[in-house]
């Protein structure tokens, strides 16, 4: 079931935003009008990747250049070895609506 984060305004273009969703913390990234949604933390060291501009696609992590895809949660660039988890992203009028993975 998806979940109402933030408004698309929320999330200017080229842009990655922190919001809470379910106990923890995503980003919401916008690349050239569509939205996709990181676990907030790098898989390297756990530095947050938000409220960071976008290259493109790419998320940089500042703590240690770590870099990851915010379309697929994959590594670009390391020292993180292991991917982002990522969350589908529903847009609904102004609203960025988010869908919890499903549990295994």
């Amino acid at each position: 079931m998806s979940e109402r984060v933030a408004g698309v305004g929320d999330v200017p273009e080229g842009t990655l935003v922190r919001f809470e969703f379910q106990g923890t913390h995503i980003a919401i990234g916008n690349v050239g009008g569509s939205f996709y949604a990181v676990d907030d933390a790098c898989t390297h060291m756990g530095c947050p990747l938000s409220d960071r501009p976008l290259d493109g696609t790419t998320a940089l992590c500042h703590c240690h250049g770590s870099q990851f895809d915010v379309t697929n949660g994959e590594v670009v660039n390391g020292p993180a070895r292991r991917p982002v988890q990522t969350f589908a992203v529903e847009v609904s009028g102004d609203d960025l609506l988010v869908e919890a993975p499903a549990s295994d």
